[in-house]
């Protein structure tokens, strides 16, 4: 199928709702930025509206819009940092209070130009939310710190119930799609450190539709495998403006299913959202690990989930 053109399973509908609203208003009102609005996620107004009749998710974007890398893919500015705001751990443990979340994704900008890359105000708004109500559950989506382990340790100590962190692509196409300070192995030595030094689930994400070949797909679910990852997402690459990188294909749903099946049957993923539409923070997939983290077995939690779709 063509690039230019998307296909029928790719067509959305635009954010709306009382409640899409109101959690609008509240970031505002506490000056937040999400990564769902800053990198245009396609699912905004199903997450936020808290479709399946629950308070909704939000995914926070902590230390700023702008982003000391370019990755080509990523919708989010860079350059241009300003100081780290040291007021935005409580106003997002203020929001997430205001809205009423029982489970909450925070995520960040890569911050290069900071001393520690931001990993302790990362901690530090993690403990802060725990602190108003322990019982909250906390998904972090991380940036590799450059692979320094003592910085991932920060947010470990800090003791999220997910740490996830994206390798976003496989192997052979981590550069021109990613920023070049990132990469395969520095990326599987996050996910490996936090599978091996938490009692964290540990997550991933990979799109699909850069160029990559079904055998690499598998190679990378077998790495991530390998060094303890317990959920993958797959997603649709979607190009947020003609200055980002071109689709190289817009892959059909039945190979998502495909790559669901293995990564869960073949490879024993705990869980795996697959579809074009997918994300890393996805409505499905947090649902599922809040069952799980809440004693629900994983199967039973994965039928659930699939069954409300």
């Amino acid at each position: 199928m063509s690039r230019s053109r998307k296909p029928e399973w790719l067509k959305m509908r635009p954010p709306s709702g009382e409640r899409f609203t109101e959690i609008k208003q509240t970031l505002r009102d506490h000056d937040l930025h999400t990564v769902c609005e800053e990198a245009s996620c396609p699912n905004m107004g199903e997450c936020w509206s808290g479709a399946d009749g629950s308070a909704g998710t939000a995914t926070f974007m902590l230390m700023g819009d702008r982003c000391s890398r370019g990755c080509n893919f990523c919708d989010v500015q860079t350059g241009g940092m300003e100081p780290l705001d040291e007021n935005e751990p409580e106003n997002v443990a203020s929001a997430v209070t205001e809205i009423g979340l029982d489970y909450v994704v925070l995520t960040s900008v890569d911050r290069d130009d900071l001393e520690d890359q931001g990993a302790g105000h990362f901690a530090q708004t993690i403990r802060e939310i725990k602190r108003r109500d322990p019982e909250t559950l906390v998904e972090v989506l991380i940036p590799d710190f450059q692979g320094e382990p003592e910085l991932v340790q920060k947010i470990i100590d800090a003791e999220p119930d997910v740490i996830a962190h994206n390798i976003e692509t496989v192997e052979r196409l981590q550069w021109p799609v990613r920023d070049q300070r990132a990469g395969y192995e520095q990326s599987l030595s996050v996910l490996e450190q936090a599978a091996r030094e938490s009692n964290a689930y540990t997550k991933t994400s990979v799109m699909l539709g850069v160029g990559e070949y079904h055998h690499e797909v598998y190679q990378t679910m077998r790495d991530l495998r390998s060094v303890g990852t317990d959920i993958v997402t797959f997603g649709q690459y979607l190009q947020p403006s003609r200055s980002h990188l071109e689709v190289s294909e817009f892959v059909h749903p039945d190979v998502f299913n495909t790559y669901q099946q293995v990564a869960e049957q073949e490879l024993g993923f705990l869980y795996c959202a697959s579809g074009p539409m997918v994300r890393s923070s996805y409505r499905a997939g947090e649902l599922f690990v809040e069952s799980v983290l809440r004693g629900e077995d994983a199967e039973t939690a994965r039928q659930r989930v699939r069954s409300d779709d």
